[in-house]
């Protein structure tokens, strides 16, 4: 059974894929727990968003053209600093070595792609983001 989450109201999420499909399924998801959720194509234009108005988690793809994914969170950790914004990986990278080297760079979560709203939605509450309803 999939459990019902809510805590999303009020939130905004930065979702940073180059691909507009994954943008888009990630948005119904997020925009589902009560997100607001803009977009970026890569880490240049998600940096730029961040200096905007920095969100309260960013869905981060690794693989991107222009600025990857960990060379964004280096400088938004950079410029940011440790905590603001949460910063969840969205990737197909899932070796070991990979998920390390994004939660020491300052990753706070990592899913795996292809993910689904009970996968997300477990990621949000353990980030704290979402609860279970009573």
């Amino acid at each position: 059974m999939i459990p019902v989450l809510e805590g999303g109201q009020g939130l905004h999420c930065l979702v940073v894929d180059d691909s507009r499909v994954v943008r888009k399924a990630a948005r119904r998801l997020l925009e589902g727990f009560g997100f607001a959720v803009r977009e970026a194509e890569d880490g240049q234009q998600a940096l730029l968003a961040c200096r905007d108005a920095l969100p309260d988690l960013v869905l981060l793809d690794w693989n991107m053209p222009v600025m990857n994914g960990m060379e964004f969170l280096l400088a938004a950790r950079a410029e940011h600093g440790a905590e603001k914004p949460l910063v969840m990986l969205c990737t197909t990278e899932n070796t070991p070595d990979k998920i390390l080297e994004a939660l020491d760079a300052g990753a706070q979560e990592y899913v795996m792609k292809p993910f689904d709203a009970e996968i997300l939605g477990d990621k949000l509450a353990q980030l704290g983001l979402l609860r279970e309803a009573m």
